[in-house]
């Protein structure tokens, strides 16, 4: 019994305590250095001109919920930039998980 309580917590843990994003993107002097996580060419594209045109350094992270995909960056980015950003996100070029059901 007292398995299934630690195994249970262990779980709840998990779900609610490790960071995962879609998509996790990192700059460093207006370049990407890393990204992980499925990027829309158009996206990434767009987001290059941004930083290139506007350097800064700080982390980029997108989240899939219930809702919709959300946005998040790092306090390093202005707030400029996360306007443009957002401009040019595209809300429905990302993969959602699973399968959904097709309505006819």
């Amino acid at each position: 019994m007292i398995y299934a309580i630690i195994i249970a917590g262990i779980v709840i843990f998990w779900l609610f305590a490790v960071d995962r994003p879609v998509l996790r993107v990192t700059f460093k002097s207006g370049q990407m250095t890393t990204a992980k996580g499925h990027f829309p060419p158009t996206f990434k594209h767009n987001v290059s001109d941004i930083a290139e045109s506007t350097p800064f350094d700080g982390e980029m992270k997108v989240y899939h919920q219930r809702a919709g995909m959300k946005l998040v960056f790092s306090k390093n980015v202005p707030k400029k930039v996360q306007q443009r950003i957002r401009n040019v996100f595209p809300h429905q070029g990302f993969k959602s998980r699973g399968k959904s059901k097709k309505s006819h």
